[in-house]
């Protein structure tokens, strides 16, 4: 099994990985073929701008699911609405089939889900800390 797989940037060593999924709005099962495509070319693009890589991913008929690891000055918020806001306009622009489902609103439902994933576990960095630990009974230490 191969271990972390860092990324690094001028000056800074990471290795921030999350999982998100969105649906479409109302759950619309939109997301076939060119429009898929077009997706998936779309969320790329963002993603390259922002300098997140997608390690994985996989567009469903009304979900999207990608791993994606995002550096450490871009916030999963952030992210996330420029990946919802941009793709949602350039898809209705592109494919006028979509305003008769949206009215011209958004394509994307409110909302998304986000986990983190990583090799080094809670428990793991909580030893590494307390190894550093030169007080007893302590959440936040001063060491010598």
């Amino acid at each position: 099994m191969a271990g972390p797989s860092y990324r690094k940037s001028s000056h800074t060593v990471y290795d921030n990985k999350f999982h998100l999924v969105w649906t479409t709005k109302y759950r619309y099962r939109i997301l076939v073929g060119k429009l898929a495509q077009r997706a998936r070319d779309l969320i790329r693009e963002i993603c390259n701008e922002l300098e997140a890589k997608i390690v994985k991913g996989h567009v469903a008929a009304e979900h999207i699911h990608i791993l994606v690891s995002v550096p450490p000055d871009v916030s999963v918020s952030k992210l996330m609405q420029h990946i919802k806001g941009k793709s949602s306009r350039k898809l209705q622009m592109e494919f006028k089939e979509l305003k008769k489902k949206y009215w011209g609103q958004h394509v994307w439902a409110r909302g998304y889900f986000s986990a983190t994933t990583g090799v080094v576990t809670e428990e793991d960095i909580k030893k590494y800390i307390e190894e550093h630990n030169d007080e007893e009974d302590e959440d936040f230490t001063i060491g010598s």
